[in-house]
């Protein structure tokens, strides 16, 4: 059975930083893109960033709103992945949720191509 599974999540304050991790077991996730999503209260679920797979060149890609303070990064013969946060800001404040997709475009997931999702972690941030 194949399963995601988010950790990091917390509460920080305004500037802060946080490491999410999503392990994922059952079978070889090296050739799923896999990438990071996240829903706030009241809002659609959005795309954050993602990675393709080893055989579509490993490219990643990140949402205009956290460019520059967010790093993915993935271990493709471990099947594990990490988001790095930094700078974080109120608006970030969401549950984070760990995907692998079937495909993806200049590294970007989209939400209708993720096969496996993770049961998500709260990011809260505070001010």
């Amino acid at each position: 059975q194949a399963q995601l599974v988010e950790s990091g999540g917390g509460l920080v304050q305004v500037g802060g930083s946080l490491t999410l991790s999503c392990a994922v077991s059952g079978r070889n996730f090296a050739i799923y893109a896999m990438g990071w999503f996240r829903q706030s209260p009241g809002q659609k679920r959005e795309w954050v960033a993602s990675m393709s797979s080893s055989a579509s060149g490993r490219l990643t890609a990140y949402a205009d709103s956290v460019k520059g303070r967010f790093a993915i990064s993935r271990d493709y013969s471990g099947n594990t992945m990490t988001l790095q946060m930094d700078s974080l800001k109120p608006e970030d404040t969401a549950i984070y949720y760990c995907a692998a997709a079937t495909n993806s475009f200049g590294g970007v997931i989209a939400d209708r191509s993720v096969e496996y999702w993770g049961q998500g972690t709260q990011v809260t941030v505070s001010s």
